[in-house]
């Protein structure tokens, strides 16, 4: 199968875009720029794009059952109003780190969000995998993260993913029905070459998708990790992806301009752009939290 290609549809320059999240009731996707500080949206119909300021990092946003969103702030978890953009705090899993940042995140299918943090000066191993639930508890699930990326969860729910870009090593854990992991093991590890795993989405065969920070390209991985195909994109900072579209047959790639010198920007001139391909399978319909 020949590769797709991908074609930047917002040349938004990015500083660190990530976080992409398809909204079917707006048929449009919200992605961020984390360093940049900014909320983004892309209308998939009519390609209108439209951005936002936010008062610190945002690592992502999700949609709630109730309407409005939930963002992932460098203080913390927040419900964010998208119409008025006042965000109320719920609560800020690591008040005793204040280095930290949230950084990635998912909904699964009971509605919980998953989510990493992160040490925001990428030394220390102080990030971890929370849970929070529609109660507005927050547990702490996994631990010993530089960089905390790319929840995903398998067609069925069973298995979740999280990556530890620092060690370039994606884990899988068994996800019980009551929110508990359990059975942490090595899925992914990617060689120097390959640059780091960064965000990454499920598709409706189980295909995992990851995004290669210093990559150049996303890759699709079967469920027994074995590499199905690769896409490449132009730009080395590959960060995240996700399916969006009515059919769900569209996958929108993040990318990020961070730190690349005056020559690299020359050779990448759409670096921290939003990029669409036809990958030639279906995605999975994203949930809502339910709180």
């Amino acid at each position: 199968m020949s590769a797709p290609e991908a074609r930047c549809v917002w040349g938004a320059g990015a500083i660190l875009g990530e976080g992409p999240l398809w909204s079917p009731s707006h048929n449009a996707l919200y992605w961020v720029d984390v360093k940049g500080q900014r909320l983004q949206r892309y209308d998939l119909e009519t390609g209108a794009q439209h951005g936002w300021p936010m008062p610190q990092r945002i690592g992502w946003v999700v949609e709630r059952a109730a309407g409005g969103l939930v963002a992932g702030f460098k203080s913390g978890f927040a419900f964010l109003d998208e119409q008025t953009l006042e965000i109320t705090p719920i609560v800020d899993p690591e008040p005793e780190l204040p280095g930290n940042r949230l950084n990635d995140a998912k909904v699964d299918p009971w509605g919980r969000i998953w989510a990493g943090t992160m040490d925001d000066a990428e030394t220390s191993p102080t990030g971890a995998l929370y849970r929070l639930d529609p109660d507005l508890h927050c547990s702490r699930w996994d631990e010993g993260y530089v960089v905390s990326n790319g929840p995903a969860f398998s067609p069925d729910g069973k298995t979740l993913y999280h990556t530890s870009s620092a060690t370039r090593e994606i884990f899988a854990f068994d996800l019980a029905a009551d929110g508990s992991l359990s059975n942490k093991r090595l899925f992914l590890h990617f060689r120097p070459e390959d640059g780091y795993p960064d965000g990454m989405t499920t598709d409706a065969e189980g295909g995992l998708w990851v995004a290669h920070w210093e990559g150049w390209r996303v890759s699709r991985f079967h469920p027994d990790g074995t590499l199905d195909r690769q896409v490449p994109i132009p730009v080395s900072r590959v960060t995240s992806a996700t399916f969006a579209g009515s059919e769900l047959n569209r996958l929108f790639v993040t990318t990020a301009s961070i730190g690349l010198s005056e020559a690299e920007r020359r050779e990448q001139p759409l670096a921290g752009g939003l990029f669409e391909l036809r990958p030639g399978v279906t995605g999975l319909p994203p949930y809502r939290f339910q709180g």
